[in-house]
């Protein structure tokens, strides 16, 4: 019962710290780049039992601020037309190329790589910027770095 509660502060920190537990970010990746937890692992930078713990709730945060970079790096490749359709090798290119940064995270910046422009270009031939913004509110709850990402794009950022 213990362990219960451990695991269930732990993800409400998660909720806090992150927007959504872990578990469920992770999982959306492994889903979107069709690999498993333990590839997913080794191209954060992290080892595959501290992701299974981080992703169970068993631990409360990522340590390594670059692993959690790379994170971010990863759900913005989503995106890319290429990786969204589908196409495995700008899949594992993708991958590729977040496994080997070497992201610098501080206080007023996260990494951004590259074909965020494009990305962020590509959406606003797609959508209007107040389709963008719609959109965007439809997502917060579910899917916040997604929601972000169309927000920035509508914003012109």
């Amino acid at each position: 019962m213990e362990d219960h509660k451990i695991v269930q502060r732990n993800i409400a920190l998660q909720r806090e710290w992150y927007g959504e537990p872990l578990g469920d970010r992770v999982r959306r990746l492994v889903v979107a780049f069709d690999v498993s937890q333990a590839f997913l692992a080794e191209v954060l930078g992290i080892s595959a039992p501290m992701l299974s713990q981080v992703m169970s709730g068993r631990r409360a945060k990522i340590g390594n601020p670059v692993v959690l970079a790379r994170m971010i790096m990863l759900e913005r490749k989503i995106l890319v037309p290429e990786v969204a359709a589908g196409n495995r090798d700008a899949m594992l290119a993708a991958m590729e190329d977040v496994r080997d940064s070497r992201p610098t995270v501080g206080r007023d910046n996260i990494p951004v790589v590259n074909e965020d422009q494009k990305v962020l270009a590509y959406l606003r031939d797609l959508a209007e910027d107040e389709d963008l913004g719609e959109a965007a509110k439809r997502l917060d709850d579910e899917f916040p770095a997604i929601a972000d990402l169309l927000r920035r794009a509508g914003n012109g950022a």
